[in-house]
């Protein structure tokens, strides 16, 4: 840690715009992450290098570089990903829809803009600034930053995209059957999606039968949840295969909430 004490004091100099030659020790912890998040954003990168302040290699098969060098390059990439996370926002703005989610909409349209306007790339790289109150089907708890805010948007532009297969009027009929105004969007279009060709019926037909729920009962009948997950992971790399040009980005991301989809199915058929 003494090596980066140096960085830390000449990003104090700027913080305090050279008026002060002291700062609050809290103030200080908030630099130090700052300047280790900067270099955690090279190392992501899949850099391969070691830090050494003097900058001497040493006979390994490692590069070296210097803290000050690894703390601004991972001060560029942050930037950059700033710039490509918003970017990638408004392309998904141009075309957004929202499938009339209260939750879904003040998250994205409403909150979202605001990191943008608060994000301290140099002082505060590391604070996520939004609570982000929509969810979505991948675990980003371990982000922070901007790190944490691109996965975000990179996840919304993927539902979209999936939503996007759809008319707009059968996903918010789909939804108009949910109580949960926070809940996540695809999440229940999957499992009506997956229940739709379980039966082999289009999606046209929306009403459910008792008919239909001990037909699909009778499919699933004798298999566990472990065994339901697996025949659905099978259709949807099929419909992801036929409706979305094989998109594995997208499929992957489906697939991360397939357990969970796999006991709501199972449990509406006992």
């Amino acid at each position: 840690m003494e090596e980066l004490v140096p960085i830390v004091g000449k990003l104090a100099e700027k913080y305090t715009a050279n008026e002060s030659t002291s700062i609050t020790y809290e103030k200080a912890d908030q630099l130090m992450e700052a300047v280790l998040y900067c270099i955690h954003e090279l190392e992501q990168d899949g850099g391969s290098f070691a830090v050494s302040t003097d900058g001497i290699s040493a006979p390994v098969s490692t590069d070296w570089i210097s803290a000050q060098q690894a703390y601004e390059t991972g001060l560029l990439r942050v930037e950059s990903k700033v710039k490509k996370a918003l970017d990638l926002y408004n392309s998904i703005m141009t075309d957004f829809r929202h499938y009339e989610n209260k939750c879904f909409y003040r998250t994205f349209v409403l909150e979202l803009p605001h990191f943008f306007q608060r994000y301290d790339v140099r002082f505060e790289p590391q604070n996520t600034i939004l609570i982000l109150d929509y969810p979505v089907l991948k675990d980003i708890s371990e982000y922070t930053g901007i790190d944490k805010i691109y996965e975000y948007i990179r996840c919304i532009y993927l539902e979209q995209k999936f939503l996007g297969v759809f008319p707009k009027e059968y996903v918010t009929g789909v939804l108009s059957k949910c109580r949960d105004e926070t809940g996540n969007l695809c999440e229940p279009v999957l499992v009506d999606v997956i229940r739709h060709i379980l039966l082999k019926r289009p999606l046209a037909e929306p009403d459910w039968s008792k008919e239909d729920h001990i037909q699909i009962q009778a499919a699933l009948t004798g298999t566990d949840v472990d065994e339901v997950r697996k025949e659905l992971q099978k259709i949807m790399e099929s419909f992801v295969q036929k409706y979305c040009a094989g998109d594995e980005e997208l499929l992957e991301y489906l697939l991360g909430d397939i357990k969970n989809i796999a006991v709501q199915v199972k449990r509406s058929c006992d």
